[in-house]
């Protein structure tokens, strides 16, 4: 039976799982939202002989998802990233299912356990692979959490850290939610408190972590495709330390570290190596068996923690995807994705990816980014992008007509890729990019739109530095 795959998100990565279904000769079924009429990835698959667009009232209503796959004979489901890409309840229900589906990720048990911030921690830890200092556990004491933090502050004063603070998180949170910082121990009682009654009302569970602050770090993350015939490999690493007040990635560049860029208080080629190898030996121990990111922080002297493993395709899966070249070609990692969670075998050893070469990402978001990132909602009237051999865009606003933001989603625009053979060379293409874009729109009371392409291109020095 010839697979067919529903593809339950929107946007730009909509567009590009199906353009991989494409190339891998495979039908597809494309899910939106009233709010999401007029996006590309709406338009550019609507009419022809079969249907492939289906009307849904919400991306995370489960029900209609495995309903419009259930009545078009969907055989696989992919979830993008964000909405069901790492709802391990979720993979179960498509796999287990009277009619199972093929859910195109890990398996659901990988997502549970490294879903788990804590867990991954634990597992982490007793293999040897370092994390950031602090509870690999819940604490609900306040004794005791006051204790762990008393401890944590001054095991910092004793590694001669200036100003140290640890961060009191919300067990159960996520996306940056319930995390408030500490700086002396006479604040940390209530602090403690704010954030475990914030932990019971938003998430049912008043557990908290608690964690050394790191501020002087650059955020890498390593690019890993496992199969289910137990082969994994990388795709190298790349920075995403560039981000808005709210932990939203900005700027992406690999690979992770690059001495063009800043001198290191440490062997890069070493850290990056290092890292890259605790990464494949978290996903031997797990049996990782799709496309997955394990993200790390490394302190200024070079030392990393892991911060957490995304069990999802993301958002700038390309940016590692354009300095990796197997058999001369840069791999299309969404189609990797695809391929081995419908069985096949990766096909190729680690010694046949090639990493040569920079790329750079740039978010294009409709934001004031002199105000906190706040989000701009209006009409785009103009949308154009130069076209080069070392450039790509992903986006859903279409070119030919006026296109309304949705105000249900986040306001993102695009994402750019450039590419060279230096770090050197992607920076200057990446400057010549952005001042090619034109972008023109307006409020519903006539005000100009607000875009980031200034702060991104005010921030392409800053990309594999230190601050």
């Amino acid at each position: 039976m010839k697979e067919k795959v529903l593809i339950a998100n929107r946007g730009e990565i909509a567009i590009r799982i199906a353009k991989a279904c494409e190339d891998l000769g495979l039908d597809f079924v494309i899910v939106y939202t009233e709010a999401d009429k007029e996006s590309e990835h709406v338009r550019r698959y609507a009419g022809g002989s079969e249907q492939r667009i289906w009307r849904i009232a919400s991306y995370t209503d489960p029900n209609e998802i495995l309903s419009v796959a259930d009545h078009t004979n969907c055989t696989a489901i992919h979830p993008g990233y964000g909405f069901f890409s790492e709802d391990y309840r979720f993979a179960r229900r498509v796999t287990v299912r009277d009619r199972p589906l093929v859910f195109i990720g890990p398996k659901w048990e990988v997502i549970k356990d490294l879903g788990d911030k804590i867990n991954t921690k634990r597992v982490a830890n007793k293999l040897g692979i370092p994390t950031i200092p602090g509870t690999d556990a819940p604490i609900y004491n306040e004794l005791e959490a006051e204790a762990v933090a008393d401890q944590l502050l001054r095991d910092q004063l004793d590694q001669g850290i200036e100003n140290p603070s640890i961060l009191v998180k919300a067990a159960a949170g996520g996306g940056g939610m319930g995390i408030e910082e500490v700086d002396r121990i006479e604040q940390f009682r209530r602090t403690y408190r704010q954030v475990k009654n914030y932990a019971k009302r938003q998430f049912g569970d008043g557990g908290v972590l608690i964690e050394q602050c790191l501020r002087d770090y650059s955020h890498i993350e390593v690019q890993i495709l496992c199969s289910k015939h137990g082969e994994r490999l990388h795709f190298g690493t790349r920075n995403c330390t560039i981000q808005s007040t709210g932990r939203q990635k900005r700027l992406e560049a690999a690979p992770g570290f690059d001495d063009s860029c800043f001198h290191y208080d440490f062997n890069q080629k070493d850290v990056l190596n290092q890292i890259v190898d605790y990464s494949l030996k978290l996903a031997s121990h797990v049996r990782y068996d799709n496309v997955g990111t394990w993200e790390w922080i490394v302190a200024r002297n070079g030392q990393p923690y892991l911060l957490e493993v995304n069990t999802r395709i993301q958002v700038e899966n390309d940016v590692s995807g354009r300095i990796s070249y197997v058999k001369k070609k840069q791999p299309n990692l969404i189609r990797e994705q695809i391929r081995v969670a419908l069985g096949a075998k990766i096909g190729y050893s680690q010694r046949r990816v090639k990493l040569q070469g920079a790329s750079i990402e740039f978010r294009i978001v409709a934001e004031d980014t002199n105000r906190d990132f706040a989000p701009w909602i209006g009409t785009i009237t103009r949308f154009d992008f130069p076209s080069y051999d070392w450039s790509a865009v992903y986006s859903q606003v279409p070119t030919d007509r006026p296109y309304a933001i949705p105000s249900d989603f986040d306001p993102n625009l695009a994402l750019a890729l450039v590419w060279g053979r230096s770090v050197d060379e992607a920076k200057e293409r990446a400057r010549r990019f952005i001042r090619e874009v034109v972008i023109q729109g307006e409020t519903a009371s006539g005000e100009a739109m607000m875009h980031n392409l200034r702060y991104l291109e005010d921030n392409i020095d800053r990309l594999l530095t230190f601050d």
